[in-house]
């Protein structure tokens, strides 16, 4: 029996609960970031314009909850969702409410959709909370497709017919599926170093993705290369695993295999060695 003088412990404090907001709209973000972090368990560690910033966030910081809008310039938060649930839960908050958008969401793996002017401040704060333990949450908007998908019969797996506004068209391949595996491998250091450091520099095919300098490189090899395949060799010239360059490029390790394929039969190198030797002497303006 414990005496008067006997004091029982204190509870423990639950962990902070670690959010990066993505939005392109400065105001939506403030105003997201100040609601949230007046929470004592919330905290927001980062803030993105678009979904590349979002994913250097995650990489860097290591967030429980990722919020992400959908529309967003360069690249967009259907095109950086299967990136992202690779790293934490992903709870979509947009003023996007076209059903094909949302089924996408969930097939890419969102972890809930909330759309805005559909939920209270409160509403708001309980879903980031229950999305970090795996749990749900859908405005009615959302809810009302998921119904419609499950009342029409259409297998839940199944990809919609193309995207409003060219949504998920930000990279070269199709967005599929990702397993929410929310952990960063051990090289995850240097996959943020190499987030970071890519700025963007305006691409006729997305303005986001860093654009290789052939100005000053030789003619012949070179020509026969696409801009996506200088990209990616010159990645892989920097030392960088295939891994690595899914995860800068935002797209699949499947899709990285294919551009090296492609880029030392072109090449007509048969080792990565080789293919980088010889892609250095190009980039110095050698002959092949």
């Amino acid at each position: 029996m414990p005496t008067e003088s006997t004091a029982f412990p204190s509870p423990p404090t639950p962990p902070v609960l670690r959010v990066i907001v993505a939005d392109d709209n400065p105001v939506v973000r403030a105003g997201l970031t100040v609601l949230l972090s007046g929470r004592d368990d919330i905290e927001v560690v980062a803030e993105a314009g678009d979904g590349r910033e979002a994913y250097a966030a995650a990489v860097e910081h290591r967030p429980d909850v990722i919020l992400l809008d959908v529309r967003m310039p360069g690249v967009d938060g259907i095109s950086a969702l299967p990136h992202l649930v690779r790293l934490a839960p992903v709870l979509m908050m947009t003023y996007s409410r076209e059903s094909a958008i949302v089924h996408e969401a969930l097939r890419l793996g969102a972890g809930g959709y909330l759309v805005h002017g559909e939920f209270t401040a409160d509403q708001l704060v309980a879903a980031v909370r229950d999305t970090r333990q795996g749990r749900h949450h859908f405005t009615p908007t959302a809810a009302g497709a998921l119904l419609a998908r499950v009342r029409d019969g259409t297998p839940a797996a199944e990809a919609p017919g193309p995207l409003p506004d060219g949504l998920g068209a930000a990279f070269t391949s199709t967005p599929q599926r990702s397993a929410p595996a929310h952990a960063i491998s051990s090289a995850s250091a240097q996959d943020a170093a190499a987030v970071r450091d890519l700025t963007p520099r305006g691409s006729a095919q997305n303005p986001s993705l860093p654009q290789a300098n052939v100005a000053h490189s030789s003619p012949g090899v070179l020509t026969e290369l696409s801009q996506r395949e200088v990209e990616v060799m010159d990645l892989i010239a920097s030392g960088m695993t295939n891994q690595q360059i899914a995860a800068t490029c935002f797209i699949s390790p499947k899709t990285v295999k294919n551009h090296i394929n492609r880029i030392f039969a072109k090449l007509n190198a048969t080792s990565r060695g080789e293919a980088i030797a010889l892609w250095h002497t190009l980039r110095r303006g050698g002959p092949a």
